[in-house]
């Protein structure tokens, strides 16, 4: 499968994490928005691993694998945020019962 696929994929669903987090206000979606974007990252940086790994392979070099890596710190920032963000969210929703990013701005006073 060609290069060009992934990235397509990437793109897309990179822009549709950007959209959800600027458009929607509720807490939990901008929070799939934001593992969204992550995962397109992740998904270009596998594809990208994979093609320098068939071309080292032909040159029998160690090379390849990086990107591989990469995925694995991101997934394990991914989810320190979500638990860590989740727990915002639940102690939000326990003291304002709302979870609306707008609702926020009133919370400063």
């Amino acid at each position: 499968m060609p290069i060009q696929y992934y990235i397509v994929l990437a793109l897309v669903l990179f822009c549709i994490g950007i959209i959800g987090v600027l458009i929607r206000r509720n807490a939990i979606i901008i929070f799939m928005c934001i593992e969204l974007m992550l995962n397109a990252a992740n998904l270009l940086l596998v594809a990208f691993s994979k093609m320098h790994n068939a071309a080292a392979t032909a040159t029998n070099s160690n090379v390849g694998i990086e990107g591989q890596l990469f995925v694995f710190f991101i997934m394990v920032v991914a989810a320190a945020e979500v638990s860590i963000g989740l727990a915002i969210i639940v102690m939000m929703f326990r003291n304002v019962h709302s979870i609306d990013v707008n609702f926020l701005n009133r919370l400063k006073n």
